[in-house]
């Protein structure tokens, strides 16, 4: 008898539709999750808005589901207040990419320990069917009649430019390599993104199983990660899309590990006694200097 998954949540009522990469993502998160030997009160999922949102909905650990874009500061802080805990940012291509777009950038530079798995399906499906960041040019929608006139926002060049500590792309196609990744990706100490494509069965008839399964391919066994030019030329291929781990820098400094606070204190902050008598001094000093 196979013992239970303790991510499992058997009373989830998942609202994706029949088909949707977002099923694989799940499935292979929790498992991931499980093998690592990582127990549910030892993990945070974060999210913002959309159908990739609502994962922290369907797995038995703690959650925070915010606003749309605002994954990523929500889940530094939380990193920031408890470093114990597994911390992933999930979100969609326009979550993260889109209305996200600033903080994706700003939290690669501050490069707290967190895992941020973007479920990349290049369409708004919540919203039923707008190009997203990553549509492609002259993809046409309802709303984009003539077909997208800018060119896809590429987030592992952007990744690798802005020289974030991991960076990988992977698919919902290939389990075990979606898999493979996100062990690794959790284990990294630093900032770690893991751009999943996957399709949209309901609103993005182009980019389809088949579509990814013909215009994807694995990185060889010999790609440098450490080779940050490399990695940036090949996170550049437009005609078939590159797939495993582009890049990673395992000596950047950790944003929550520089912070004063934990100089000379590693108890986490959210379990620190707050001293009222301290809070209220500090308080009338700004209000007097104001």
């Amino acid at each position: 008898m196979v013992d239970p998954n303790p991510f499992d949540m058997e009373e989830a009522d998942v609202a994706w539709c029949p088909g949707c990469g977002n099923f694989t993502i799940w499935e292979v998160l929790k498992e991931t999750l499980a093998e690592l030997g990582r127990k549910p009160q030892e993990v945070v999922i974060v999210s913002g808005i959309g159908q990739a949102a609502k994962m922290p909905h369907y797995l038995r650990c703690h959650t925070f589901n915010g606003l749309h874009g605002r994954a990523l500061p929500a889940a530094t802080g939380v990193k920031v207040a408890n470093r114990g805990m597994l911390v992933i940012a999930e979100g969609g291509d326009g979550d993260m990419y889109g209305e996200g777009g600033n903080h994706f950038l700003h939290t690669i530079r501050r490069n707290p320990d967190i895992t941020n798995i973007v479920h990349d399906n290049m369409v708004y499906g919540l919203t039923k069917g707008q190009a997203s960041p990553t549509s492609a040019r002259g993809y046409r929608t309802p709303i984009q009649v003539d077909g997208v006139l800018l060119e896809p926002f590429n987030p592992v060049a952007v990744a690798i430019a802005l020289d974030a500590s991991f960076v990988a792309r992977t698919c919902s196609v290939d389990p075990p390599g979606l898999k493979k990744i996100l062990k690794r990706a959790i284990q990294h100490p630093g900032y770690a993104l893991v751009d999943v494509l996957h399709p949209c069965v309901s609103f993005n008839k182009v980019n389809t199983f088949k579509w990814f399964r013909e215009n994807t391919y694995p990185l060889e066994d010999d790609h440098d990660p450490g080779d940050r030019v490399e990695a940036f030329r090949r996170a550049t291929e437009t005609e078939r899309l590159p797939l495993g781990v582009f890049y990673v820098n395992p000596g950047k400094p950790v944003f929550e590990k520089s912070l004063s606070v934990y100089a000379q204190d590693d108890e986490p902050l959210a379990s620190r006694r707050v001293d009222l008598g301290r809070l209220e001094a500090f308080v009338r000093e700004g209000l007097k200097s104001a």
